[in-house]
């Protein structure tokens, strides 16, 4: 008789493949449902957060802490709404193998049954008091971009003030709508939210980034593609040889070729500058006398500028200022563009009014008399018409 094994009890904790890589940018394309992000990112940002989520991963763990108090990050409270396990402060991240299947139970990261890092657990109710800590840290941030402004300003004053140093692209610009894609929070959404926009008006379409693969997954190909010439960030290949021009931001004095492009076969126009390419993409498009710029997944207040991009705050303010009027955020495009007029939207109201005609001669003794001499008269030519037909 073989003998059987007993079926050893479920260990307490949640369960999960470790996808280990300290740059998240660089993981989450590898990320699948059920996965544990092993990652050892300060300060996680709302947009990282959401492929995080996007990814349906079990956990994240965090070498660095998800909220530092510096200021109020959002992504970590995109994974607590979304019900995701969060351990920070990792200590024994070395341990973790890549790919190895990994325990996570009371703060304690175990694999192959052996405890090998601890952490701190993270919940919505610890969340809630360090973002109210963290806002009194927005003090100390603000002082540094009054700093960063001025100094940005002095270095950019050129291309800021005067567009000097944009490069004359294929895409006319002038009097035309423009769009301008980030891959942000809810991009998606407010791309579909003016789908009906972008059909009537034809706008030139500028994906930033990745947000150029988001225009090409909505249906539609990018004019223009502006590149932060950062590897982890660089869209699809078809995606960029569709794309009538492809712009690349670089730092000031950087002359060496963009082997990473070249080796796609693309002739990328350069622009040296300290801006992000959110900022350059708003800039070339004020220059190019567009009729109005749509921002989407772009940042709307101060803590969406904190969140996203510290280092490029004083960038992104000063450019919102230059472009001034002609920016609109996409989430207020369906509220102020109900679409163009259409036939059946005149044929609507025409029947509308035939019916309400009809309905107040109805309802006055001369309308009555009118109608029924109307009804006597059609009666008497559908009698004629069955005689000509008999």
């Amino acid at each position: 008789m073989p003998v059987r094994n007993k079926t050893s009890a479920a260990l307490p904790g949640l369960t999960g493949p470790a996808r280990v890589e300290r740059r998240t940018k660089v993981l989450l394309p590898r990320l699948r449902r059920g996965d544990v992000a092993v990652i050892d990112h300060l300060d996680l940002d709302r947009a990282t957060a959401q492929a995080l989520v996007d990814a349906e991963v079990a956990a994240v763990l965090n070498a660095s802490r998800f909220l530092s108090g510096r200021y109020p990050a959002l992504g970590p409270v995109v994974l607590a709404e979304a019900g995701i396990m969060m351990v920070d402060g990792l200590e024994g991240l070395q341990h973790i193998p890549d790919g190895a299947p990994v325990r996570i139970h009371d703060e304690m990261v175990y694999v192959s049954g052996k405890p090998v890092a601890l952490g701190r657990q993270v919940d919505a109710a610890t969340l809630q008091d360090e973002m109210v800590q963290a806002r009194t840290g927005l003090i100390t941030q603000l002082e540094t971009f009054t700093h960063n402004s001025a100094e940005f300003l002095r270095r950019e004053e050129e291309l800021l003030l005067h567009g000097q140093g944009l490069p004359v692209t294929g895409s006319r610009l002038a009097g035309r709508p423009v769009i301008v894609v980030v891959e942000g929070h809810e991009h998606r959404a407010e791309l579909a939210a003016i789908k009906a926009f972008v059909r009537e008006r034809r706008p030139v379409l500028i994906g930033v980034d990745r947000g150029a693969d988001a225009l090409r997954e909505a249906g539609h190909t990018p004019d223009l593609v502006v590149l932060g010439n950062g590897g982890d960030e660089l869209p699809q290949a078809a995606t960029l040889r569709a794309a009538r021009d492809v712009v690349v931001r670089v730092d000031r004095g950087d002359r060496r070729p963009l082997e990473h492009l070249e080796r796609l076969g693309i002739r990328a126009l350069r622009v040296e500058s300290s801006a992000t390419a959110e900022d350059l993409a708003l800039l070339l498009a004020d220059a190019g006398d567009a009729s109005v710029i749509v921002g989407v997944g772009m940042h709307a207040t101060l803590d969406d500028f904190l969140d996203r991009q510290r280092a490029g705050l004083a960038s992104t303010y000063l450019t919102r200022l230059k472009v001034g009027q002609r920016l609109v955020d996409a989430t207020a495009v369906p509220t102020l563009y109900s679409g163009r007029l259409r036939p059946r939207h005149l044929f609507l109201a025409l029947l509308v009014g035939v019916v309400a005609l009809v309905a107040a001669l109805g309802t006055t003794p001369v309308g009555q008399d009118w109608l029924a001499e109307a009804w006597t008269w059609l009666e008497t030519l559908r009698v004629d018409a069955s005689g000509w037909f008999a």
